[in-house]
C-alpha cells in the first residue's frame, strides 16, 4: 500500500491514534489550535473523533458547516487522509446540530421493527459522509440486563440477546447499504457493558459472570455484528475475572481482545479502545502505559489518550526497547489504512460544503425519526384509563428537566400549546430549591390530576440515571394528594421502581424532541399506543409488556 511506504516508524505509530475535536472554530493563533495542527500535520495521527463541548450542565453541539469546514481544513493538512469518527448513537444529532434527531436505541426495540434500525443506518451514513465523518461508533451491542446500569441503559437495544442481535445487525446492514456514503460501523462495548452498575467514565467496572453466561448473553450480539460485517469492535474498560486476572480491564487484556475476540470469534476487523482518558483506565494506568498495554492486548486504534504526543512517545519507546514489535504496529496500521481505502479516502478526502444542507435533516428523514418515536411510546400502567387525557382544562403538567439552561421540554410545551391553551404546563429544573418546588406544587393544588414528564437521561460522568435534585420528593408529594398522577419517563424506563404508586406509567426510552412530541400525541389520543417493553422493570412489569390503546377518531 502506497501510504504505508511513505511512513516512518514513528508516523506508523501515530496512525494508531485518534484524537478528539469539537467542530467549533478555533483561533488559528491559539495554543490549542497549534497543538492540534502539530498532531495532524507533523505527528500524522490517524484520525479524529467529534465530541461535544460540555460545561457540566449543558452540551453544545457542533454546527454542521463549521464541523465540516474544520474537518476539511485538517484533511488538507494531513499527508495521509484522516479517518474521522463520531459517536452517532442517535444519528449525527448526537454530536451535530441541524441533523436528523433519532431516539435512543432502546426506543427502536420497543416497536419491534428492525427495519427502522436499518433506515436509521442508511440516513446516518448519508448525513455522516456529508459532514466528513466516515466511522460510526455504533451500534451498541450491550445487553442491558442490569436495571441499575448508569451509563448503558437506553443506549442498548434491550435485555434480550436475540432482539439486541437483530437490531445490531439491521443497523450495520443499513449503514453499509448506501454505496455513495460508505461508512465504518462499530459494535460496542466488548465484552459487554450491560450487566454493570458502574460508569466506566468514572471507574473500572467488573462483570462477575462466568464464560458460559457471557457466551449465551453478552456475546450473542457481538457474534451477530461480526456475521453482519461490522468493521470495528470497541473495547470496554471492564474487568472480567472469569476471563483474566482481577482488575485488568478488557481494553488491556490479551486474553480477551486477542484470545476471545480475535481467535475464538474470528474477528478480523479493527479493534478500537474506548476513550483512554476515561476513569476506568486513567485511574489505574498512566497515559502512555495504557496505550502500550492496549496495543499489546490486541487493540488497533488507541482512542483519545489524555496526551496523544506523550502516548506516541511511549509506544515508540516500547518498540525501541523490544517490548512491542514493529510487526505488531504494522499489522494494526494495515487494518487502519485498508479501512481508509474502503471508505474512499484514497480518491476523495474533502466534502462539498455547499452540499451539506441538501443532505442533512431532510423532511423525509425527520418523518422517519418521528414515526419511530411514535411507535415506541409504551404504556405500562393505565389505571382509570388515564391515557388518553381527559379534562385537559383541570390537568397540570410538570416537566422535570435536568438543568436550568436545558432545551428539554421546549418541544413538549410547543405541542401542548397547539392542542390546549387551558392545560397548565410548569417547567422545573433539578437545581431548584425544595422551597421553590413546594411552591410550584402548591400553586397547582387546584388541578384534578397531574401529568409528570420526567427527563432522566444517560450521561457520562454522572454515575446515575435517577431523577435529580428534589424531584423525587416532589413526585411523592403529588402522589400523596391522592389525585391521579401519570408519570412519563422520557429516558430511563425503570423509573416506575422508585414511584410505585403512580396511577399511570409510560416511557419513551429517550429524551429527544421527537419523544416529547410522541408523548403529547399519546396524551391526546392522536396515535395508537403500542410499544412493548424491551426490558423488565423488576417487580412491576415483564419484558414485552405494553398496554395497547387505539387512536381516537379524528374530530
Amino acid at each position: 500500500m502506497r501510504w504505508m511506504r511513505t511512513l516512518t516508524l514513528r508516523e506508523k505509530i501515530a496512525q494508531l491514534f485518534v484524537i478528539g475535536f469539537n467542530g467549533h472554530p478555533m483561533h488559528t493563533g491559539s495554543r490549542e489550535y497549534r497543538k492540534f495542527v502539530h498532531l495532524v500535520a507533523q505527528e500524522h495521527v490517524g484520525g479524529l473523533i467529534l465530541v461535544n463541548v460540555s460545561n457540566g450542565r449543558t452540551v453544545q453541539k457542533a454546527d454542521p458547516l463549521e464541523a465540516a469546514s474544520f474537518i476539511n481544513r485538517m484533511q488538507r493538512l494531513a499527508r495521509v487522509p484522516l479517518l474521522v469518527a463520531g459517536d452517532f448513537e442517535r444519528g449525527a444529532s448526537m454530536r451535530v446540530d441541524a441533523t436528523t434527531i433519532f431516539p435512543h436505541a432502546m426506543a427502536f426495540t420497543a416497536s419491534r421493527e428492525p427495519d427502522e434500525a436499518r433506515l436509521e443506518g442508511q440516513i446516518t451514513a448519508r448525513e455522516a459522509r456529508a459532514l466528513g465523518v466516515h466511522w460510526l461508533f455504533f451500534p451498541d451491542a450491550d445487553v442491558n440486563n442490569n436495571p441499575d446500569n448508569p451509563i448503558i441503559n437506553i443506549r442498548s437495544y434491550g435485555e434480550n440477546p436475540a432482539d439486541v442481535s437483530a437490531f445490531v445487525s439491521a443497523f450495520i446492514e443499513g449503514a453499509h447499504s448506501v454505496p455513495t456514503a460508505r461508512v465504518l460501523t462499530t459494535a460496542k462495548h466488548f465484552p459487554g457493558h450491560g450487566d454493570t452498575a458502574t460508569d466506566t467514565h468514572l471507574n473500572l467496572a467488573t462483570i462477575t459472570a462466568d464464560k458460559p453466561r457471557l457466551e449465551q448473553i453478552e456475546w450473542t450480539p457481538f457474534r451477530a455484528a461480526i456475521a453482519s460485517g461490522t468493521d470495528a469492535v470497541m473495547t470496554a474498560h471492564i474487568a472480567v475475572p472469569a476471563l483474566d486476572d482481577m482488575g485488568i480491564p478488557a481494553t488491556l487484556s490479551p486474553k480477551i481482545l486477542t484470545g476471545i475476540l480475535r481467535q475464538e470469534m474470528g474477528f478480523k476487523g479493527i479493534i478500537v479502545t474506548d476513550a483512554l482518558e476515561m476513569g476506568g483506565i486513567a485511574q489505574g494506568y498512566q497515559n502512555g502505559e495504557a496505550s502500550v498495554r492496549a496495543l499489546l492486548a490486541g487493540a488497533d486504534v488507541l482512542l483519545m489518550p489524555s496526551d496523544a504526543e506523550a502516548a506516541i512517545n511511549a509506544v515508540a519507546a516500547a518498540v525501541k526497547s523490544g517490548r512491542v514489535t514493529e510487526k505488531r504496529v504494522e499489522d494494526s496500521v494495515m487494518r487502519i489504512l485498508s479501512a481508509k481505502v474502503r471508505v474512499g479516502l484514497g480518491a476523495k478526502k474533502l466534502v462539498d460544503l455547499e452540499e451539506v444542507h441538501s443532505v442533512i435533516n431532510s423532511t423525509e428523514s425527520i418523518a422517519v425519526a418521528q414515526r419511530i418515536s411514535d411507535r415506541s411510546f409504551t404504556l405500562v400502567r393505565n389505571e382509570g384509563d388515564f391515557f388518553p387525557l381527559k379534562n385537559a382544562a383541570t390537568t397540570t403538567v410538570f416537566l422535570l428537566t435536568e438543568g436550568p439552561a436545558s432545551v428539554e421540554g421546549l418541544a413538549f410545551v410547543a405541542e401542548m400549546r397547539r392542542r390546549s391553551a387551558v392545560t397548565s404546563v410548569v417547567t422545573l429544573d433539578s437545581s431548584m430549591s425544595d422551597a421553590d418546588l413546594k411552591a410550584a406544587a402548591e400553586k397547582a393544588s387546584g388541578a384534578t390530576q397531574y401529568v409528570v414528564v420526567a427527563f432522566a437521561s444517560v450521561a457520562a460522568y454522572r454515575g446515575s440515571v435517577a431523577l435529580g435534585g428534589s424531584f423525587p420528593q416532589l413526585l411523592q408529594d403529588l402522589v400523596a394528594t391522592k389525585k391521579p398522577v401519570a408519570l412519563v419517563a422520557l429516558g430511563n424506563p425503570y423509573l416506575l421502581r422508585n414511584f410505585p404508586d403512580v396511577t399511570a406509567y409510560a416511557t419513551t426510552y429517550s429524551t429527544v424532541p421527537p419523544a416529547e412530541v410522541a408523548t403529547v400525541k399519546a396524551l391526546f389520543g392522536e396515535i395508537a399506543v403500542g410499544g412493548k417493553l424491551p426490558v423488565t422493570i423488576p417487580g412491576f412489569a415483564q419484558y414485552g409488556d405494553g398496554i395497547m390503546v387505539p387512536q381516537l377518531p379524528s374530530k
